[in-house]
């Protein structure tokens, strides 16, 4: 959030206004106060000299940049600031507009974001490739021919060694090389990345192998087509397939991974003087669920350095693994994930394997003295991904998380409450992640004219340690954000974390809540308990409220509006009356108020989903539902699980407490997710995808529940209720998660309402589907009272006898017609409740007058009345 300056006269001409109009700033961004001087100057002339002392370099096989230190004289800290411009910046619902129309915009931002790659090189490399992967026959069997007089050099009976890698060879090519009669003692098989299909001609050709220990089919279209079992099946000494270790992967597939055996020095078997000899062992990504018995100290004795990152390693505890490790007394170095199948703590480990200098690449006993539960210094980035057919736009859309900043402006008076995300220049972007970074930024604002007006937005850049030549330049991505705000789970937006880790924390997370059932086992006791509240002698209740619909519409005589609280039996107002409220007012308890104590527990989003988690562990009715604050590893982990068994991965992110969908967003993309965190606290729920539609458009209901009392529960349901349409076709088009008119349904705040009477509305959508609606009322009335109950189970310190209130109910249908839960509403907007008239549908399905909506509710909720309403 970036404060708002003090105001002055004029343009700024000295740095000594500089300094006091941005003093907030200026303290909110972290710049040391020695580089304000060179910051005001830099700001005054536009001076951007960043290119003057650093470079910006391509890796990750050109799908990423990092910023290096290009000048000759090394940076000292805190020496320097410099500026960096934003290239783009937007508010997230215009982002694909702005990319689709400002010239030029999409293809700069494509090119920041390395997503343009196929675009620039794709003819060249095409051509290329066709030169080799189309290549004749007589070029592969060149290839072979070649290998084998290598063979025949150590011996006829030699072992073999074939690298066929990306050669264009099809079925018809492979049976025509007959590399069995050529390499009778074939132990491997190099075929990744050729045009292998058909699985009956391929087996064919393995089969006749039987002496091979490694074979790679990688990126062959075969794959897929049930070739892998019958590949294991066939072969039965195979140790390593697809670069994966088999379930006989022993001696042999530890040398290889320890480059003991290879291409240059093939064999069959390894004798126990090489694996004496063993130091080093890179087990990593090789998808193994239980070690081999040939690990072990015995076979291993020299074993120093091990890395075992990415397996699952799920047939043995993380305890037994820990003791099999402390056994190898040489071992000093070891990379696992963290947290992963070794536990959740880096200083865990530690204890249990003293003697290990390094872990994941960090000094042991600095992650002894910092505390650090979880340590990495190797996690692999998240690399943007793209399809040949989606467009610029679209490319930079799914990129674009792994480059966003944000902030929010902000007075003395509000908060803005759309934040604003953008993306620094091509310098500033280059800047890469470390938990040990030698730079920082931060957003800034320059009014050269001292008022916000003129406000114009960089970020700075300056050193924290001393930097030399040749040295990358690193930021902390998550800058003062530590393990006690999900700091690990949070990398996940940038960087592959543990995916079983997560999973795991899921599958907890899930048996938590089956295990949850207040509301299941307890019968709650349905006592009527209030009566009317008029007094006897007859008078007026009188009404202080603040909300024009009642002051407009409340006339019934038995109560009178007045001007002063303190004298009213009845506060309805649309702010928090909590005890310092009453107090600063004078009012007493013993006056009537239209909120209920810790009410928060329905109206706010997080409270809502864990107060029905308590009461009902995981309902029907209930969307699968994270606050994100606490439960994002539990998110990552529900994610990755979908994502896995090829399920539907769409989510809604919205904030704990803002109503009409402001900063809300609908997304598949976990980055997205996850970043979405940095503009306020939020839950994740998984979007309802398959809704039930009306007329091709998605909708939702709103319904006003009338409550007496929470101990025991006295609630009626208001026969009034309306439907809220979207403006578009509903689409699960990606590009249409931007469109709110197509997703969200609150449209009397943007100017396109499109009011439709409930009785016209349920007699189309009985027609439409061919439903009786009563039976769908039915099903929604239950869901309500559910809701309720959580609430008087949970919390039932919300009971209060001077408490009456009326909440909004959001309720959509999907597919099968079952009701989901989505949000409840304090003091609900009932300005159509009270501009049209209906129908009831239910009960007496009399006429009901808009401008009586607020005596019937008074009535209800104070003079023990059901016109029009109903009990739940």
């Amino acid at each position: 959030m970036l404060p708002a300056a003090a105001a002055t006269e004029g343009r700024i001409r000295s740095y000594e206004e500089f300094a006091r109009v941005h003093a907030y700033l200026l303290a909110a961004a972290g710049v040391p106060p020695s580089l304000h001087k060179r910051l005001y100057r830099k700001l005054a002339d536009e001076v951007f000299d960043g290119g003057e002392v650093f470079a910006v370099e391509p890796c990750e096989g050109g799908r990423q940049r990092r910023l290096g230190l290009a000048s000759e004289d090394p940076l000292g800290k805190e020496s320097d600031v410099f500026l960096v411009d934003h290239a783009w910046s937007f508010r997230l619902p215009d982002a694909l507009k702005q990319l689709r129309e400002v010239p030029g915009l999409a293809e700069r931002m494509a090119a920041l974001m390395c997503v343009d790659l196929d675009r620039k090189i794709e003819t060249e490399e095409s051509d290329e490739q066709d030169g080799e992967k189309n290549g004749s026959l007589e070029h592969v069997l060149q290839v072979v021919e070649t290998e084998r007089a290598r063979v025949q050099d150590r011996g006829t009976d030699s072992a073999a060694w074939l690298e066929l890698e990306e050669l264009g060879i099809d079925d018809d090519m492979l049976v025509t090389l007959d590399l069995s009669a050529k390499f009778p003692n074939l132990v491997a098989l190099n075929l990744w990345g050729n045009r292998l299909q058909d699985t009956e001609k391929v087996m064919q050709e393995i089969r006749k192998c039987p002496k091979l220990k490694a074979l790679w089919l990688n990126d062959n279209p075969v794959l897929g087509k049930g070739i892998d079992k019958a590949v294991l099946d066939s072969l039965s000494g195979l140790e390593i397939y697809n670069s994966r270790f088999t379930s006989k992967a022993g001696e042999w597939a530890l040398s290889f991974c320890a480059d003991i055996v290879g291409a240059d020095n093939p064999c069959s078997s390894v004798e126990s003087t090489l694996l004496d000899s063993i130091a080093t062992i890179d087990l990593s990504d090789r998808c193994i669920h239980k070690l081999p018995e040939a690990f072990s100290p015995s076979k291993l004795p020299s074993l120093s350095k091990l890395n075992i990152r990415g397996n699952p390693l799920d047939q043995i505890s993380g305890d037994d693994l820990l003791k099999l490790l402390s056994q190898f007394t040489q071992l000093q170095e070891l990379e696992v994930d963290i947290p992963g199948p070794f536990g959740n703590s880096a200083i865990s480990i530690l204890e249990s394997l003293p003697n290990l200098s390094l872990l994941n690449g960090v000094n042991s006993s600095s992650i002894i003295e910092s505390g650090k539960h979880i340590v990495d210094s190797a996690l692999q980035p998240r690399l943007p991904e793209w399809s040949p057919e989606e467009s610029l736009a679209e490319r930079v859309i799914g990129a674009m998380w792994l480059y966003l900043m944000t902030y929010r402006l902000a007075d003395e008076e509000k908060i803005d409450e759309t934040p604003v995300w953008y993306v620094m220049d091509e310098l500033g972007s280059a800047m890469r992640h470390s938990d040990i970074p030698n730079f920082r930024i931060a957003p800034f604002l320059f009014m050269p004219e001292g008022k916000l007006a003129s406000a114009i937005s960089y970020t700075v850049l300056w050193p924290t340690h001393d930097v030399h030549t040749g040295e990358e330049c690193t930021r902390d991505f998550l800058f003062g954000i530590g393990e006690e705000k999900q700091r690990s789970a949070r990398l996940t937006a940038w960087f592959h974390t543990p995916e079983n880790y997560f999973i795991q924390e899921f599958r907890r997370y899930q048996e938590q809540l089956q295990s949850n059932s207040i509301c299941s086992s307890t019968k709650i006791k349905e006592i009527p308990s209030t009566k009317s509240v008029r007094p006897s002698d007859g008078r007026a209740l009188r009404v202080y409220t603040d909300i024009p619909h009642v002051e407009e519409f409340l006339t019934r005589p038995e109560f009178v509006l007045t001007t002063d609280p303190k004298e009213a039996d009845i506060i309805w107002v649309s702010m928090q009356v909590d005890s310092e409220v009453k107090k600063a007012i004078g009012l007493t308890d013993q006056q009537y108020t239209n909120q209920f104590p810790f009410e928060a527990c329905l109206v706010m989003k997080h409270h809502l989903a864990e107060t029905i988690h308590k009461a009902w562990g995981s309902p029907e009715w209930l969307q699968p539902t994270y606050n994100l604050e606490t439960h994002l590893s539990q998110l990552i982990g529900d994610y990755c699980m979908r994502k896995r068994d090829g399920l539907d991965n769409l989510w809604i992110m919205k904030p704990w407490n803002m109503a009409r969908t402001i900063d809300t967003t609908v997304t598949d993309d976990l980055s997205a997710i996850i970043r979405l965190m940095e503009t306020g606290p939020k839950i994740c729920q998984k979007y309802i995808e398959r809704p039930v539609l009306f007329q091709g458009r998605k909708f939702d209901l709103r319904y006003i529940v009338l409550v007496r009392s929470i101990c025991p529960l006295e609630i009626f349901l208001s026969d009034v209720f309306w439907v809220r349409l979207a403006n578009n076709q509903y689409t699960l088009e990606k590009t249409s998660f931007f469109e709110y008119e197509t997703h969200f349904t609150v449209m009397n705040y943007i100017g396109r309402m499109n009011h439709m009477n409930t009785p016209e509305f349920v007699k189309e959508f009985e027609k439409e589907h061919r439903v009786k609606w009563l039976e769908i009322h039915e099903s929604i009335r239950s869901m309500i009272r559910c809701v309720f109950e959580s609430a008087a189970a949970v919390h039932p310190e919300m009971q209060n006898p001077f408490s009456r209130a009326i909440y909004g109910v959001d309720v959509m249908l999907d597919n099968r017609f079952k009701p989901k839960i989505l949000e409840v509403t304090y003091c609900p907007d009932c300005g159509r409740a009270c501009k049209y008239d209906t129908q009831a549908l239910v009960g007496s399905q009399n006429t009901i007058r808009g401008s009586d909506f607020f005596n019937t509710v008074f009535g209800c909720l104070f003079l023990d009345e059901q016109t029009n309403v109903s009990p739940l």
